[in-house]
């Protein structure tokens, strides 16, 4: 950023409800924290709001200087509703009847103070709340998996989605909860200060940085990621770590831990594409990072990539990018120093 330019402030209100999941406050703001310290061109100003001052966090923690429910928001505000725990860690009483109370109040709030075109952001169990205030009527949305039934039911002509990290629709943007609030809060930060800022952030936080619905991807490598199978991530990994291994889909399957048909069912649904193009993308990535930064000749990047022959690579290359490899490197700025 120039000297003397002014900095972009981004006004966020934390909803803090009682019984707190502490790790749905502490993650996503965290990632707004280092992205404040990562670059200078927009700040987060985080205000942490609640019907009380004081409320005890999932982990047995007390949580204070909680600020009164703004009268208002300004119109560019980000509002943030964190999620709740049944019963916080050495909790020896059922604080829910009496808590009954203070989320009433929390969902009064929400149907007075956000107007149309304010983006509304919930972590996990966040989102019963902003459903109760009839905020996600007719968007698409999620929430934690154990909760996608309730949400089913307090939002009636919402479309509900599951196994989504986040979703995204219009001004509402629902997550999963837990970690994938930081998910979130990632793709808000790429968006707001750049895709730059947040690798730089989720390096940091020594985390994954993946999207989620059609939000295009920040590079090759992130392709395909922005679902939570367990299988298929252990499948990607093993591709990511070496793409020019020998990936059949039999060996894969074993690396995931089920069998070929299974892999095949679960790239296609989750991925939205087959095992051999993702492993083929891959490959891709690192031939291109070959064609620009190197002066290897085709057959050698084809090699390298993991491809069997140059025709092959250059058939794969033709179906993803609509200029020709050689054509690529001579336009290349690495290729003109």
């Amino acid at each position: 950023m120039s000297k003397g330019a002014a900095t972009r402030q981004v006004p966020v209100f934390l909803v803090v409800p009682p019984r707190v999941l502490l790790l749905d406050v502490a993650g996503p703001m965290e990632v707004l924290r280092r992205a404040n310290i990562e670059q200078a061109a927009v700040r987060f100003a985080v205000t942490y709001v609640g019907p009380s001052d004081t409320v005890t966090a999932s982990v047995g923690l007390g949580i204070s200087g909680i600020r009164p429910l703004p009268a208002e928001l300004p119109d560019d505000a980000l509002v943030v509703v964190s999620g709740a725990v049944d019963e916080p860690l050495g909790s020896e009483a059922d604080t829910r009847p009496g808590d009954a109370v203070l989320e009433a109040e929390i969902v009064r709030w929400l149907k007075r103070a956000i107007r149309p075109g304010m983006r509304l952001v919930t972590i996990c169990s966040g989102a019963l709340l902003i459903a109760r205030a009839g905020l996600l009527e007719g968007h698409e949305c999620t929430t934690h998996h154990s909760l996608l039934d309730t949400l089913v039911r307090l939002a009636p002509t919402a479309r509900v989605r599951d196994n989504r990290l986040f979703v995204e629709d219009r001004d509402r943007l629902t997550s999963a909860g837990v970690t994938a609030g930081i998910d979130l809060m990632l793709a808000i930060v790429a968006r707001e200060a750049g895709h730059a800022t947040a690798l730089a952030v989720a390096r940091n936080l020594v985390v994954y940085l993946r999207r989620a619905g059609a939000d295009p991807q920040l590079s090759p490598w992130l392709e395909g990621r922005n679902h939570i199978h367990p299988a298929i991530h252990r499948a990607q990994d093993a591709v990511t770590a070496a793409p020019a291994g020998d990936w059949s889909v039999e060996t894969l399957a074993k690396v995931a831990a089920t069998s070929p048909r299974n892999l095949s069912r679960l790239f296609n649904e989750h991925v939205q594409m087959s095992v051999v193009d993702y492993v083929n993308r891959m490959r891709l990535a690192v031939a291109r990072e070959l064609v620009i930064g190197s002066q290897l000749d085709m057959e050698s990047v084809a090699e390298r990539a993991g491809f069997s022959s140059a025709r092959q690579f250059r058939r794969a290359w033709n179906r993803l990018y609509p200029v020709a490899p050689a054509r690529l490197r001579a336009a290349s700025p690495e290729q003109m120093r």
